[in-house]
């Protein structure tokens, strides 16, 4: 998998930017605040059809342009690929293209381009709120699995049904009537996504262990739960037992539902919990530590893309050496040997001799 070039245009701070780049490492150079970032979001946006930092795709488009248009060339499974959206202010769709060909949506183009990407609000994602780290099993296992995606795309719309009638049923009572029917829905297509985010976070827990062990020169030992409905006993359990637990737990909440007027039960409210050396990372874990762990679950998350797929996925990482000590420092730049890299940073002399290296300064390409 390789980004050979991009091309941007009122995207962000970008009034137009063409780049080319190299397969191993790309250093993304610039001062604070030039759009440094924003390059890396472009690539994101390409890859997943969604942007990492707003769910507001008006302020993707640079302030006083029309629209925005992102465009790159891919080598994808051994073939030359050009990926295009173009965004618009207000109600109008995007559009998409893959090679010239306008797509319906985003899952025709799912896995052109794959990347896993390291940001400093990924910090956040081991000490906030549940919401994150769903949104990062979410990302990673929509890039992976097609068929998680669309079930989790049916769960959500199923949940934001469920989520009105239980606000508006006591001013229109029968509503409360198709909650069954809801709730068997719901549990059908939750119990899919259930196992699909078993299974990929059993091997990330796998393989974040081992990395996280040598990323801190052996000092440190993370390990990763799963935490889900309270009645699926087995979240790896065949689907269809998973499937009655969760309908189950779904009856039992059914009077508290309708009481409180919210969907209090299901994989919505899944979360995962980061142990290091069996104390909660999110409670009492160091700055550093987390960020380590934080890698860790990229470099972990890369691994599983390699395995899966075949092809090495394109790694983004913005102000990843901050806050390393020196040996992790080594360790990590011994990880970027392989695939193809895009790192950002300030100074040149922290990554000598690695590869390309693409000056931005207020939103453009320096030569």
């Amino acid at each position: 998998m390789e980004l050979e070039s991009i091309r941007l245009r009122g995207f962000r701070n970008y009034f137009e930017l063409d780049a080319a780049f190299v397969p191993g490492v790309n250093l993304i150079l610039g001062d604070n605040a030039q759009g440094k970032t924003n390059l890396l979001e472009a690539m994101v946006y390409l890859s997943t059809g969604k942007a990492f930092r707003t769910r507001k795709e008006q302020e993707l488009i640079r302030f006083g342009a029309d629209f925005a248009d992102l465009e790159a060339d891919v080598l994808s499974k051994n073939r030359d690929k050009t990926l295009r959206a173009v965004l618009f202010p207000g109600r109008k769709p995007r559009q998409l293209y893959l090679n010239g060909v306008r797509q319906k949506n985003f899952t025709t183009m799912a896995g052109e381009l794959t990347t896993v990407l390291f940001c400093p609000e990924d910090l956040l994602i081991l000490k906030t709120g549940a919401e994150k780290r769903r949104k990062l099993l979410d990302n990673a296992l929509c890039q992976l699995r097609p068929g998680y995606a669309k079930a989790l795309s049916e769960y959500q719309r199923l949940l934001e049904h469920k989520s009105r009638i239980l606000k508006d049923w006591r001013e229109k009572p029968g509503l409360l009537d198709t909650l069954p029917d809801f709730n068997l829905r719901m549990a059908q297509f939750g119990a899919a996504v259930v196992a699909y985010r078993a299974n990929y976070l059993q091997k990330l827990a796998r393989l974040t262990a081992e990395v996280h062990q040598q990323f801190s020169g052996g000092r440190e030992t993370l390990s990763i739960t799963y935490e889900t409905v309270s009645t699926v006993e087995n979240p790896l359990a065949p689907r269809a037992e998973i499937e009655g637990q969760i309908l189950a737990h779904q009856e039992a909440h059914l009077r508290a539902e309708i009481e409180s007027g919210q969907c209090l039960t299901g994989p919505h409210r899944d979360d995962f919990e980061v142990l290091f050396n069996g104390l909660s990372l999110k409670s009492f874990g160091s700055q550093g530590q987390v960020r380590t762990a934080a890698i860790s679950l990229k470099l972990s998350e890369r691994e599983i893309f390699r395995d899966d797929t075949g092809e090495e996925p394109v790694l983004l990482l913005d102000d990843v050496l901050s806050e390393l000590d020196e040996g992790r420092q080594d360790f990590l730049l011994h990880e970027l040997r392989s695939g193809q890299v895009f790192i950002t940073c300030c100074e040149e002399k922290q990554f000598p001799r690695l590869g390309g290296i693409t000056r931005i300064v207020a939103g453009q390409k320096m030569e």
